[in-house]
C-alpha cells in the first residue's frame, strides 16, 4: 500500500479520513487525477455510484459511526472503491478485486 496522508491536508473533509492509503494494484491502474478528484468527492460526502441502500448506510454512518464506502470510475472506465474505516483512522483506495 502507498501512503497518501499528505493529501488529507488539502481536502477539507466533512469527516476525518485518517491515513490515506492505496493498494499497489489501484496505484498502477487509476490515473492520479481520478484518485484526487474522487477523494475530494468522498470527503465531501458524494458517494459516487453506490446503490441507494449503501448511500443511506453512509449517511447514517457519517453521524452514527460506521464504515463509509464510495464507488467511482476512472477515465479509463476502471471501477474503484474508497473506504473510510468506522474509527476514521484510515481511508483506502482500492479496486474491487483487491478487497
Amino acid at each position: 500500500m502507498t501512503n497518501f496522508s499528505f493529501l488529507s491536508r488539502h481536502l477539507n473533509p466533512k469527516f476525518p479520513l485518517g491515513q490515506i492509503v492505496m493498494t499497489t494494484n489501484a496505484m498502477r491502474t487509476i490515473e492520479p487525477e481520478d484518485i484526487h478528484a474522487s477523494l475530494l468527492r468522498h470527503a465531501g460526502c458524494d458517494w459516487g455510484d453506490v446503490c441507494p441502500e449503501d448511500s443511506e448506510a453512509n449517511d447514517s454512518a457519517l453521524w452514527g459511526g460506521g464504515r463509509l464506502f464510495s464507488v467511482y470510475h476512472g477515465r479509463n472506465a476502471v471501477k474503484f472503491w474508497i473506504i473510510t474505516e468506522a474509527d476514521r483512522t484510515a481511508t483506502t483506495v482500492l479496486l474491487p478485486e483487491d478487497y
